[in-house]
Formats: structure tokens, C-alpha cells, sequence
């Protein structure tokens, strides 16, 4: 007797090619990615005030991606893309909401003296040169300067703060912490006068100092359209009591008493 011979079918089901569950995968991807592109472009701007956060979202970014990757089936795939979507939407709302308290809180810290990253401290003697340099650019960053850089060191050339003022104009900035018996005097006027405006091309050239100025060296100033910001000035400028120097016109040919006008 004959037995009809039977077909055994392969034990693994074939998995059928679904376009629908591939259609919404590539779209939660592609909304990730853009959602990415926009936390990028939006932090690029912020990373020197708030670095910390920026360190935090490549992070997730990473650790999103390493999940992805992991991921088997197109349900893992698809709770992957919708976690990675949360997490960066998390992130962003977080980093937007620190940024934001950040930017309330700086004029309240400065007006009190409390001692931060962006805060001038009234005893100027506690800060170095380098800190006293920092301190200087982010004022400047405080009241709306852009492109703020330190640049103070060997080989400056006389320049410690390179910054854009609000108004587009180029800000030079030397930067002088001297002791209160130690002045300012017209040598350190003359050698910022040499190269600030025709090596830096500054449009306002300011100098800086904890301390006081010499009288010759306010008539140099006044001569040359440097303005000179004093400990007076720079603790009232810190406070938001005074404008800020490239608020202020440059000295000579306005009428205003000499004193008044390039000791800022």
C-alpha cells in the first residue's frame, strides 16, 4: 500500500513585509531627527552661558540611539522612536525652563553682590587678572553683548575682551586689576591707544580698571576717544545703576567737562 507523501511546512512563519508599521516607524524617526535639529540650533547659541545642559541632551541623544539600535520588531522599534520623541521633548522643555530662570535670577544676583559666574564681586582684590577678565565679559554678556570672547593673555595686543555690542558696533575691552595705591597711568592709556583701533578696528575702545585713573592718562583718553570706566563706574555698571560704556558717547567734542566725559 502506497502512503501519500506529505509536505512539511517550515516551522518559521515567514513574516510578512508590512508598509503601514514601516511607514510609522520612519515617521516617528523623522520627527526625532527634527525635533533633534532644533534642540541643536536652539542650545548652540546658549552653550557658553549653560554648558551643563548641552553635555546632558548629547547624552540623551547617545543613549536614545544606543536603544534604537537594540531594538527588535516593529513594536520595539516604534516604542523606541516614541521614547526617544519624550525624551528629547523632555529635555528641551527642561533646558528652556533652566535657561529661562537663568535669565530672570542674573540681574537680581548682580544687584545683590552674590558671587557667580557672570557677577562682578565688589571686593575686586579677590579676583585675579584672568578672573577679573571673565568677570568684565560677562557683563558684556549680561547686557546683551554677542560674539563675547577673552582674548586677554601674551600676545594680545592690548585687547582682553573682544565682543558686538547691541547696536552692531565693535567693542574692544583691556582690562586692568591693580591695587587701590596702584592708578591707572597714560603708559597703559598709550600702549591700548596703539592698538585698538588700528589692529582690533574697535569702534568703542574701552578700558577697564578697579581702580583709578591718572590725570594724564584721562587726557589721553579724552584725546584718543577711549573711554575709561573706573571703580566708581564699573561697581554702578555692575549694579545696573550706570549705562553701560558703549552706551555712552565718545569722549570729546560734546561739551561735556573732561572729567565727566572719559573717566566713564
Amino acid at each position: 500500500m502506497t502512503v501519500p507523501e506529505r509536505r512539511v511546512r517550515d516551522g518559521r512563519a515567514r513574516r510578512r513585509f508590512d508598509l503601514r508599521a514601516t511607514t510609522v516607524t520612519f515617521g516617528l524617526a523623522a520627527i526625532a531627527l527634527v525635533l533633534a535639529g532644533w534642540v541643536v540650533r536652539m542650545v548652540y547659541d546658549t552653550a557658553q552661558r549653560r554648558p551643563v545642559w548641552v553635555f546632558v541632551l548629547v547624552l540623551g541623544v547617545i543613549a536614545a540611539a544606543l536603544l534604537g539600535r537594540r531594538a527588535r520588531g516593529r513594536h520595539t522599534a516604534a516604542r523606541a522612536a516614541l521614547r526617544t520623541t519624550d525624551a528629547l521633548a523632555a529635555a528641551t522643555a527642561t533646558t528652556l525652563h533652566a535657561l529661562e530662570e537663568d535669565h530672570e535670577a542674573a540681574p537680581a544676583r548682580c544687584a545683590s553682590g552674590e558671587e557667580t559666574t557672570v557677577v562682578l564681586t565688589t571686593e575686586y582684590e579677590e579676583l585675579d587678572p584672568d578672573e577679573f577678565e571673565e568677570a568684565i565679559a560677562d557683563l558684556c554678556r549680561r547686557d546683551g553683548c554677542l560674539d563675547v570672547e577673552v582674548v586677554g593673555g601674551a600676545g594680545d595686543l592690548g585687547a582682553d575682551v573682544l565682543a558686538v555690542t547691541p547696536d552692531g558696533r565693535r567693542i574692544v575691552i583691556q582690562c586692568k586689576r591693580y591695587g587701590e595705591d596702584h592708578k591707572v597711568g597714560s603708559q597703559d592709556l598709550q600702549r591700548f591707544g596703539g592698538t585698538c583701533f588700528t589692529v582690533h578696528g574697535a569702534d568703542v575702545a574701552v578700558l577697564v580698571a578697579s581702580t583709578e585713573f591718572t590725570a594724564p592718562a584721562v587726557d589721553y583718553a579724552e584725546r584718543c576717544g577711549i573711554v575709561c570706566v573706573n571703580e566708581e563706574r564699573l561697581r554702578d555698571w555692575c549694579q545696573g545703576g550706570g549705562p553701560a560704556p558703549w552706551e555712552l558717547p565718545p569722549p570729546g567734542g560734546d561739551g561735556v567737562e573732561l572729567d565727566d566725559r572719559a573717566v566713564w
